[in-house]
């Protein structure tokens, strides 16, 4: 099962339950718009936390109908992220959302012991995206939260990234982890982490899914690219999460797709008690629509 459109996201969302968001700081045009069309369509029931004013003249700017929001007044970004975390962690909300405040800010309130959104797994960024030369939608993990992950937490990152999938319908998403090459070489170590974690899969450690690698980009999406190189596997050329060796490799991809190839895409943390939708100050209202949707989706699937 693949997903030809970012669409069913918005499609899946906007049934059963509306879920309750909770955003910190959502002083931009891009989030509060993104936000009011999420509330529009049905998908969440937003609660505002942050400087009121602030979000009442983007509103007026920007023909934004803020009346029906729940808005609660709280300039300071630390406090607004510690309302909005503990609303998530107590059930008054069901997700989370980072507006304009920084990430280390929110993560401190997230990973708060006694009030926070811990669930002792790692946290790690799944990021679907939909570029228009290729006919499915795909998954990248983790170009947003882990640096530079050893064997152990990249074993996570699979894990989470398989049960976001798990949740969307699918029961047994193809993994390619992602190297500059289709062979295992000592001199470049995320070769060898794949070779680890494929075996890995095949003994049963790693469930729920097919992993393969080292593959290279062109060889895990595309077909023909596999055959040119004689690759014979499952998950060559049909891959369905991509795992990224770390952040940097990541985040380039990320971006290569969304503002070199005019592409589309959501991201949201995963591995916290309930999802955080997690966007670039720069994406476009579009993006953080489309994730607000994949958050709420998750939301649902818990």
């Amino acid at each position: 099962m693949s997903f030809r459109t970012l669409d069913f996201l918005l499609e899946r969302s906007m049934t059963g339950k509306t879920m309750v968001l909770a955003v910190v700081a959502p002083h931009g045009e891009d989030i509060l718009g993104a936000v009011a069309e999420a509330k529009e369509k049905g998908v969440v029931s937003p609660i505002l936390v942050g400087e009121r004013k602030k979000m009442e003249k983007i509103a007026s700017e920007h023909s934004i109908d803020l009346s029906s929001f729940d808005i609660i007044e709280e300039p300071d970004d630390a406090k607004a992220a510690e309302y909005a975390v503990q609303a998530v962690s107590s059930g008054k909300a069901d997700l989370l959302m980072k507006g304009n405040v920084k990430t280390a800010t929110l993560l401190k309130a997230v990973l708060n012991k006694e009030w926070g959104l811990r669930s002792g797994s790692l946290l790690s960024h799944v990021f679907l995206f939909q570029i228009p030369k290729m006919d499915r939608v795909f998954c990248m993990t983790d170009g947003g939260m882990s640096m530079y992950p050893d064997l152990k937490a990249k074993q996570g990152i699979i894990e989470n990234a398989v049960s976001c999938y798990h949740k969307l319908g699918v029961e047994c998403p193809k993994v390619a982890a992602l190297a500059a090459v289709e062979v295992v070489n000592t001199d470049m170590p995320c070769t060898v982490d794949a070779a680890v974690l494929a075996q890995m899969n095949r003994r049963g450690q790693i469930k729920g899914c097919l992993v393969d690698g080292p593959l290279a980009l062109d060889n895990a999406v595309s077909e023909e690219s596999a055959k040119h190189k004689g690759i014979v596997s499952e998950v060559a050329g049909h891959a369905d999460i991509l795992l990224v060796p770390d952040i940097e490799a990541g985040n380039l991809l990320g971006k290569v797709m969304l503002y070199m190839s005019g592409g589309r895409g959501a991201g949201v943390i995963v591995g916290a008690k309930k999802p955080i939708v997690l966007t670039s100050r720069f994406d476009t209202a579009e993006t953080k629509l489309l994730s607000i949707a994949f958050g709420a989706v998750l939301a649902k699937g818990q």
